[in-house]
């Protein structure tokens, strides 16, 4: 970190820098990396686990797969408690709410309301097109019919 250039006052920490390269005129703003100490330990936990009782201490010259024990399986598992395997999107079960009291669905309209992307929002459609929740596009509008319901019951019409 250069602390006497101008710029560095507006730093952020955690990873961000000024670095002057030596043939740079000025000093460039970049984003290193930051690892917790907690995310480190998580990361040795993790290692430790995976080579089950091999040795914690490598020994020079020796083949890496003979450490690895016979009973050990050779699959990757999840390197962080929370990287779980999640099922769909986090936002899905709002959106089937959301499309359920308005009794028609879109993308735009899924975007505007969950203040979402273009492409999450399309993928949460197709996933409800995929279990039967809307129905396919209609005409050029891309509205989509609420097919299920579930527990909400469909909104009333206002006469217009």
């Amino acid at each position: 970190m250069i602390l006497d250039q101008p710029g560095a006052e507006r730093l952020l920490g955690r990873g961000d820098m000024l670095y002057q390269a030596p043939d740079a005129p000025s000093a460039a703003r970049l984003q290193g990396v930051f690892v917790s100490d907690h995310e480190i330990q998580n990361l040795v936990e993790y290692w430790r686990n995976q080579a089950g009782g091999a040795s914690p201490y490598a020994v020079a010259g020796s083949n890496p797969a003979d450490s690895v024990p016979t009973n050990v399986p050779l699959k990757q598992t999840p390197l962080w408690d929370d990287m779980a395997k999640v099922e769909g999107d986090p936002l899905f079960n709002d959106a089937v709410e959301l499309v359920r009291k308005e009794g028609r669905a879109s993308v735009s309209m899924l975007q505007r309301r969950l203040r979402i992307g273009y492409t999450r929002a399309s993928r949460i459609v197709d996933m409800m097109e995929d279990k039967k929740i809307v129905g396919p596009p209609e005409g050029a509008t891309q509205m989509r019919a609420v097919l299920d319901y579930g527990q909400t019951a469909p909104p009333k019409d206002d006469g217009m």
